[in-house]
């Protein structure tokens, strides 16, 4: 007995028809169209330009160096949005 043979036969003891041709539909009509939109909001809303740096010293603290590049970037590290502990890179 194979597998889509065997969802048939329990799609159809549930009394489920078309259930899957349903879920394509509702997947394709109403959740893929809301992921774009949602991708165009943040698009649109992003900042254009990095916040103003506060020094807080407990959010850059450093008990030992980052043990590549100067010790001081992390990993993936980017200048226009990770301020290093004296603030951004220029």
């Amino acid at each position: 007995m194979s597998v889509g043979r065997t969802l048939a036969t329990a799609s159809k003891a549930h009394g489920h028809k078309g259930a899957g041709r349903l879920w394509k539909s509702v997947s394709l009509v109403i959740a893929l169209p809301g992921v774009a939109v949602c991708m165009l909001n943040v698009y649109l809303k992003k900042p254009q330009e990095p916040a103003e740096f506060v020094p807080y010293t407990h959010l850059r603290i450093r008990s030992k160096p980052f043990p590549w590049s100067d010790g001081d970037h992390s990993l993936f590290h980017n200048s226009h949005t990770n301020p290093l502990p004296n603030g951004y890179e220029k």
